[in-house]
């Protein structure tokens, strides 16, 4: 099933006496919602390459490995509007989900990370709305990474939007660990005694990834004293 049968099937679901015309607008409005949030992850990442591109020419270096993006798939927003007892309708989807739209921004240094955060805390036209440090306070698991949410305007033809963008900024360490996790954690899940160990086993990785991390910090900074 494509995305937009997925979204009408789900639509159909909450639409009274399943009127095609009003099922109709659901999805095209839905389809709006989609263009405002990938508007949204574009200037973001502009932002991020204008920041990247600077520090390359100012410091010669360049702050930023990677960044990437994503929206949530149709099937993904509907799973979760159902799974909190919320109408599946576009409004509800902005008024209820912050983790549309997101960023993944790939950092060197864990330095880097908290730079590239200020910069866009500081950003005249980002409003921030929340951030969580899992860098200083890591989840149980080991999961390090530093995430916040801002609201970006986008300014559409009739007038300017507002959409949430979740960012996650992390070191290209971390970033190492949470893939291997998540696809590790998938694979044990058919077996609790496994998926047990290698919880520890994880959790001790991270705490190595993480001295790493602060070794290549500390070198990073002996070499620009010279």
């Amino acid at each position: 099933m494509d995305d937009k049968e997925f979204y009408l099937d789900a639509i159909r679901d909450v639409v009274p006496e399943h009127k095609e015309e009003q099922i109709q607008d659901v999805f095209y409005s839905f389809l709006e919602l989609e263009h405002l949030y990938d508007s949204a992850i574009e200037l973001v990442k502009t932002q991020l390459n204008i920041f990247d591109n600077e520090f390359s020419m100012r410091f010669q270096r360049n702050p930023i490995h990677n960044i990437e993006s994503r929206i949530k798939t149709p099937q993904s927003i509907v799973g979760k509007l159902q799974r909190k007892g919320m109408p599946v309708t576009p409004e509800s989807a902005r008024n209820n989900l912050t983790d549309i739209a997101g960023v993944r921004v790939i950092c060197c240094y864990i330095d880097d990370i908290y730079a590239i955060a200020d910069l866009l805390t500081d950003h005249s036209a980002f409003q921030l709305r929340k951030i969580k440090d899992y860098i200083k306070n890591p989840k149980p698991n080991g999961y390090r990474s530093f995430h916040m949410i801002l609201d970006v305007p986008v300014y559409m033809s009739n007038g300017k939007e507002i959409a949430p963008v979740e960012i996650q900024i992390r070191t290209i360490a971390m970033d190492f660990w949470a893939s291997l996790e998540h696809q590790l954690h998938y694979k044990s899940t058919g077996d609790p005694k496994i998926a047990a160990s290698l919880t520890g086993e994880l959790k001790e990785c991270s705490e190595t990834i993480s001295g790493i991390d602060q070794k290549m910090q500390d070198m990073f900074k002996k070499i620009n004293l010279l």
